[in-house]
């Protein structure tokens, strides 16, 4: 593969990210939320406990710890999470989704599915299976 190949994959791949959030963060928006907020409303709910440090909430959204926080704090205003304070180590501090952020986040659930579902319509199974692996396998 040539390099102007690389690169041209890499701006379809961008190119690719954009619809992706225009078109499931426009799904979201009915909800209330964005993209961002889903994905971490998704990482919570799916937490054995419900519950996660910050840092690893923020690895697993793929954002910074201070990224994080800012996301966060507007999310704790509307009741969609909570923060359970560690009074001895505030590093330790977690974060838990809220019966509100439950239910958001399965009412939101049902349009990412949709909004996916209509991202990928061009493509049959197979197409999509070799799709998802060629993902897997960059990532």
């Amino acid at each position: 593969m040539s390099e102007n190949t690389e690169s041209e994959l890499v701006i379809n791949i961008i190119n690719l990210q954009s619809k992706i959030q225009k078109q499931v963060g426009g799904a979201l928006s009915v909800h209330g939320i964005g993209l961002s907020e889903y994905l971490v409303l998704n990482q919570l709910f799916i937490a054995p406990t419900q519950k996660m440090r910050r840092s690893d909430l923020a690895e697993r959204v793929g954002l910074s710890p201070s990224g994080i926080t800012r996301l966060l704090n507007p999310m704790e205003k509307i009741g969609l999470v909570q923060k359970e304070e560690n009074p001895r180590d505030a590093r330790v501090s977690l974060v838990t989704i809220s019966e509100t952020g439950k239910q958001i986040y399965k009412d939101a659930q049902v349009s990412f599915n949709h909004a996916s579902a209509a991202l990928f319509k061009p493509l049959d199974s197979e197409q999509l299976s070799d799709f998802s692996g060629l993902l897997k396998a960059v990532s």
